[in-house]
This record gives C-alpha cells, sequence and structure tokens, in this order.
C-alpha cells in the first residue's frame, strides 16, 4: 500500500454487498482502503463495457441465503483486481472463475507483491495488460475432493455444511482444519469397524451413510457453481 501510494496510486475495493455493509466493514475491520457496494453491478457493467474486465459473478448465491441481513438483487461477485492509470490503461486485470481446481472461487487470490511488481512491469512499457490466466497465488489450492470432505466433516458427516459468513467479525466454533482432523477419526472409526465386525454389517451401514449424505452432495454442488475456464 505504501508503494502504491508513493507512486500516486490508490486502492479501492468494490464489493456486490449493500454499500451500507461496506461502509460497515470499513469501520469494523479498520481497513486502509475505501470499500464501495455494488450491488446493481453497476461499476461492474461499466468495466465490461469499456472492455477492461468482465468480473464473474453468481446468479445463485446458494449458501449466502442464509445470511437474513444481506441481499445481492443481481448475484454475488467473484474476486478480481483491476488496475488503471491516470490514461485509463489497464495496468493489470485478473477474474476468478469459480472451477473445481479453485474451490468454486473459495480459493487464494494473486499474492499483493507478485501484482505490483506485474503492474509496474506495464507501468514502464505500452499498452493494456492482459489478463493474467496464472497469477502467483498466496496460498495453496484445495482440491475440490479435499474442500467436499472438510464440508462434509462440518455437517458431521451426514449433510455437507458450508462455513458461515458472519457480520460480527466472529468465527464459526469448528475451523477448516478442525473440520480435517474429523475426517482421520471418521476413517480411523470406519477401519475399525472393517477389523472388528462382519464384512456385511459394514457393507449395509456404508450404503445406508451413502444414501444418507447423497442429498446434500447434490445440494453443495448445485450451490456452489463451477464453471469451465476457457479463459
Amino acid at each position: 500500500m505504501d508503494e502504491i501510494r508513493a507512486a500516486g496510486g490508490e486502492v479501492y475495493g468494490i464489493t456486490s454487498e449493500p454499500h451500507s455493509l461496506a461502509a460497515e466493514a470499513e469501520g469494523a475491520w479498520g481497513m486502509s482502503i475505501p470499500v464501495v457496494g455494488d450491488p446493481h453491478h453497476e461499476i461492474r457493467d461499466e468495466l465490461k463495457a469499456r472492455g477492461w474486465l468482465d468480473i464473474f459473478y453468481n446468479e445463485d448465491y446458494g449458501h449466502l441465503r442464509e445470511r437474513g441481513w444481506a441481499s445481492h438483487p443481481k448475484g454475488y461477485y467473484q474476486p478480481a483486481v483491476i488496475a488503471l492509470d491516470c490514461n485509463a490503461r489497464v495496468l493489470y486485470r485478473w477474474r476468478c472463475v469459480p472451477k473445481y481446481s479453485n474451490m468454486s472461487g473459495a480459493g487464494a487470490r494473486p499474492e499483493a507483491r507478485y501484482t505490483w511488481e506485474r503492474m509496474r512491469e506495464v507501468i514502464d512499457g505500452e499498452g493494456d495488460a492482459d489478463l493474467d490466466t496464472s497469477p502467483a497465488l498466496g496460498a495453496e489450492q484445495l482440491s475440490w475432493f479435499r474442500f467436499l470432505l472438510i464440508l462434509t466433516a462440518h455437517g458431521w458427516f451426514i449433510r455437507p455444511k458450508a462455513f458461515p459468513l458472519l457480520r460480527d467479525g466472529g468465527k464459526d466454533e469448528v475451523s477448516p482444519v478442525d473440520a480435517m482432523r474429523r475426517v482421520y477419526v471418521f476413517v480411523a472409526l470406519w477401519l475399525l469397524a472393517l477389523v472388528l465386525l462382519p464384512l456385511m454389517w459394514v457393507g449395509i451401514a456404508a450404503l445406508i451413510w451413502i444414501a444418507v449424505l447423497t442429498p446434500g452432495l447434490v445440494e453443495i454442488h448445485r450451490q456452489f457453481q463451477n464453471e469451465p475456464d476457457p479463459y
């Protein structure tokens, strides 16, 4: 942030939440950047119309509908980054497309230092930056299978449950790391059952569990929008 501002730039956040929530988040989180709410996608539409960036958005907001204090009348944004200079030249652009490989958009984002360096390269050159399709990410990506395991463990292996986004800044009592520990215990119990119980009993129990779990897996796949990525 200091380097960007020293170069005469500024950073803004744009969210598909109502602006009242954006302003609330600025204060509650002690943010150092201004954040603008764009629930009707006016900014998104302008970016697309100018040919700068087509921000992907989910029309079906799935598990987010459980938050009664927020609304997304036109769907919710997937993450994106757009950097412009004072002459409207594009210095950097990246958008997230929800895929199995990035946990339907819940995965990592471009690393800040990497993004700034890419911007500086374009500043010193000519023309607009191409869409970055393989940025250096700030965290490891989980596979879709492991992601589903964590959600299933969060729902105690009965029905996969997404982790909530809490308004008060609090966190769920169970973290993804805690949920993964449940997976190890769950697998160990099944292995123990295979050793101690008749195979037919274990098989019947497994079939019953799969039958109970399947509707939840179907619902999770409906809520999380995964797309082919031609970009």
